[in-house]
């Protein structure tokens, strides 16, 4: 019988150490409801996972039209069976008693329940009033990174080829736009260059401003595979905070926060004056070397300690470890992605593989993360602020190539400038030229920042909005209408991942009462909006998840993404695919998608964000390399002061995800992290007089939150508080009152100008004691909420935790 594991006290599972250059074993996880055992499954049915980026595969246990568990999929080549916790417990929400199973109408002030006909004809009327008394520039879309590739590629057409719409974005602009965006600039294109398989090789992996043990626990696995096999990689950690990565490291930067660039500019001066670049390298595929040089001359490791904070000696040691690899792997994440300079901080981790000649072998790419499981479809289908299959919005050829294939004219797409982005969004329905906004598969009024402002502007008199998602949450709390979506395991689909690998996955069960796909409510909104091509025909002639997947293989085929050779029969049958077709790594032969005609973009100032133009680019990159661009360091916006002393970041954690929709509605991850807390350092405690447990206020500049305090290895000067904690106690539970609990109160309105993605690491903060505990705070034990006082009784779940670990696929080797 397979071994059981409690997987919120160890959230990583056994270890199945592997040497170099061999696969990763295989380890099935699965979790089953109270009571049924594996002989009691009806069926199995494939799917990926969808609280997280990763792509984990699994299969949805069915009974009695149930879903009652998960299981890995022990084949599939991104998790070999492993699964995490959200993965293992977060299916439960499927089933939560307040699940949305009617549309929902504002009649008097009030929401009601209404019928599907009726909440549809309101949007279409008003949809239809709005562009014909101001126009298409009247109505915006924000949606998700948690729906299916075919719905956001069908809501592209509809918004871009059918009303003609510049506003469509999603809530990927919060996670994953400066990935994008850093690809861009440095490859002329979007597409993960590297591979998860990468770290079966690497010798050196650097995690920049990724905390990989938390928001992607089984990548993390694997990573601690490698570290328990023989020959084991050694690590480079930048990030403020301490936990499981840093402790694993061989060096661990902590930064202050707002200083990621001058940090790398750092590094990249001591790669370049010790001669640990490939010149021949650099010399046949890139330009921009020259400039990179003069950029970073001065960043010696003294002048990067003074800005950075971090030890001269440090800096050193960190560029040794990356300079004198012989297979470097790097992953970025949040911890650069959402602070200052994200874009230009980003780009300098493409600028050390470039400078090391380090892409498209085995052990050697970059993984610039994404955020969420479909972030990547939101880039590739048009439904971030892109257009569909990586085209060029200044770039008329590929305008003229997206209008015949939708079978529109070229001026109905609008490109006179870039898509407009979801802060941008926010601030014209502020100021009122935006009159509709349909919010999908997302809950802004937490997750935006100064989320307050957000609030005031969703409930505006003049603001027509729609909400489609499975609860009633903070934000559908203010809508007009208030659709009900099926979701993962209800609706069939497909996900791609952050290392390019696409999954099917099929629907298991009914969706509960009248909800329905998000397809389906895409395509009855076109249908009644009777939205045409120019032959007169149907706009969006598809009907069901596998027509619409095939009108987006046509998009695709030819593009860097392209799908063509990934139809559902091949994803049935082989699971987890990546595109192009079998395609494991980009840029293998030093060739990229950066010729002016092929490219998604002709790039950006990284300091000012203004667009370069194509006579700059054609001047810049006339025959397709990848570019090294530099910037220079600047201070953050808001730097800290005698009243805000303290540096403020947010971000995600172990169990939960994103404003706990789903998650907490699963009862092992909502016991385990069931209330808010902020970190502090050891240091800044004393000083301020606050003890493990305290009732605390964070103050900025935008507005307070209390959280009980958690003492941990967190850099000096520097708070941190997880963002996904809203206005309700408990799911379905009413507005608590008193002190607000999200992090997103006290976040500034502030983007990068490259990416547009808010800086939510950069604020300056104050943290007073306003009570003492009656306990340590209710933060998990067991990541970089770890406390420094060993009194806390450690995070665990207990029986109800209880996963099974099946090692019997795996080849000999001892199991920790």
């Amino acid at each position: 019988m397979a071994p059981s594991r409690d997987r919120i006290a160890e959230p990583w599972g056994a270890r199945t150490p592997y040497r170099p250059g061999e696969p990763w074993p295989v380890r099935v996880d699965s979790f089953l409801a109270d009571g049924v055992q594996p002989a009691d499954v009806d069926r199995w049915v494939p799917a990926a996972s969808l609280l997280h980026s990763n792509g984990d595969a699994m299969d949805i246990a069915v009974r009695d039209g149930r879903i009652v568990g998960v299981r890995g999929r022990a084949g599939d080549r991104v998790n070999r069976g492993r699964l995490g916790p959200k993965d293992l417990y977060g299916w439960q929400a499927n089933s939560s008693r307040d699940r949305l199973t009617e549309p929902l109408v504002r009649v008097g002030g009030k929401l009601v329940p209404t019928d599907w006909d009726t909440a549809m004809s309101r949007i279409v009327e008003r949809t239809r009033e709005l562009l014909d008394v101001h126009g298409p520039g009247a109505l915006g879309f924000y949606t998700s990174g948690q729906l299916f590739l075919e719905e956001y590629y069908t809501l592209g057409v509809i918004a871009h080829a059918g009303l003609g719409t510049p506003h469509l974005d999603g809530n990927t602009r919060l996670c994953t736009a400066t990935a994008a965006a850093a690809l861009k600039e440095s490859f002329g294109c979007d597409g993960q260059p590297g591979s998860y398989t990468d770290i079966d090789h690497a010798d050196v992996i650097a995690l920049f401003g990724h905390n990989m043990a938390e928001t992607q626990t089984v990548l993390w696995s694997r990573v601690l595979d490698r570290l328990a096999g023989t020959d084991p990689p050694r690590l480079l950690c930048v990030d403020p905070r301490t936990g499981p990565v840093s402790r694993s490291a061989a060096v661990h930067l902590a930064p202050r926060p707002g200083t990621n660039l001058a940090l790398m500019n750092g590094l990249l001066h001591e790669v370049i004056a010790h001669g640990w670049i490939d010149r021949d390298y650099l010399h046949a595929h890139t330009v921009g070397f020259d400039d990179l040089r003069a950029a970073v001359a001065s960043s010696t490791p003294e002048v990067t300690e003074t800005v950075c904070g971090v030890p001269a000696e440090d800096v050193r040691r960190a560029a040794r470890l990356v300079g004198g690899a012989r297979r470097l792997l790097s992953t970025v994440l949040q911890g650069f992605y959402q602070s200052h300079q994200a874009t230009a901080a980003a780009v300098q981790v493409n600028n050390l593989h470039l400078l090391r000649g380090m892409l498209g072998r085995p052990g050697c790419g970059v993984l610039q993360m994404n955020g969420q499981p479909t972030a990547e479809n939101t880039r590739e289908c048009g439904a971030n602020g892109d257009l569909p299959g990586f085209r060029n919005w200044a770039n008329p050829t590929h305008i003229a190539d997206l209008a015949r294939i939708w079978n529109v004219p070229p001026e109905r797409i609008p490109h006179h400038g870039p898509p407009t982005h979801a802060l941008q969004m926010m601030r014209y329905a502020e100021q009122g030229s935006i009159r509709m906004l349909w919010i999908s598969g997302t809950n802004p009024a937490v997750s935006l920042p100064e989320s307050a402002r957000v609030r005031a502007v969703l409930a505006r008199p003049g603001l027509f909005t729609v909400v489609q998602d499975l609860y009633l949450t903070e934000t559908a709390h203010l809508a007009d209408v208030v659709l009900p979506a099926a979701t993962w395991g209800e609706k069939t689909g497909t996900f791609t991942n952050a290392d390019r690998t696409v999954h099917l996955c099929e629907k298991a069960v009914e969706p509960p009462g009248q909800a329905r796909p998000d397809l389906d409510i895409f395509l009855d909104y076109a249908t009644r909006l009777d939205l045409r091509d120019r032959d007169g025909g149907p706009l969006v002639a598809w009907r069901d998840p596998e027509s619409a997947y095939r009108a987006w293989q046509r998009c695709s085929e030819g593009r860097p993404c392209d799908y063509s050779g990934l139809d559902h029969a091949v994803l049935r049958e082989r699971g987890g695919v990546q595109w192009p077709l079998d395609t494991e790594r980009l840029y293998t032969d030093g060739r990229f998608f950066s010729d002016p005609d092929t490219c998604e973009s002709f790039g950006r100032d990284l300091v000012t964000g203004t667009p370069l133009g194509e006579t700059a680019y054609r001047a810049l990159n006339p025959s397709g390399r990848a570019i090294i661009r530099s910037a220079a360091y600047a201070p953050p916006h808001e730097p800290p002061d005698d009243e805000y002393p303290l540096r403020l970041i947010t971000g995600r954690t172990l169990y939960h995800f994103h404003t706990r929709t789903k998650t907490a509605r699963a009862p092992q991850l909502q016991a385990a992290a069931k209330e808010v807390w902020v970190e502090l350092s050891a240091a800044d405690a004393r000083r301020l007089g606050i003890a493990e447990g305290d009732m605390t206020e964070v103050a900025t500049a935008r507005g307070t939150v209390r959280a009980a305090a958690r003492v941990t290895g967190i850099r000096e000067g520097v708070i941190f508080l997880p963002f996904h904690y809203g206005y309700w106690d408990t799911p379905g539970g009413d507005h608590p009152g008193g002190a607000p609990r999200a992090a997103n109160e006290l976040t500034p309105t502030d983007w990068d100008p490259v990416s547009k993605q808010p800086l939510f690491k950069s604020g300056a903060a104050r943290l007073v004691r306003v009570a003492p505990g009656a306990g340590p705070a209710a933060a998990p034990t067991t990541a970089a909420s770890a406390p420094l006082a060993r009194e806390v009784p450690p995070t665990e779940g207990g029986r109800a935790a209880l996963v099974t670990e099946d090692l019997s696929l795996r080849p000999g080797g001892s199991v920790r």
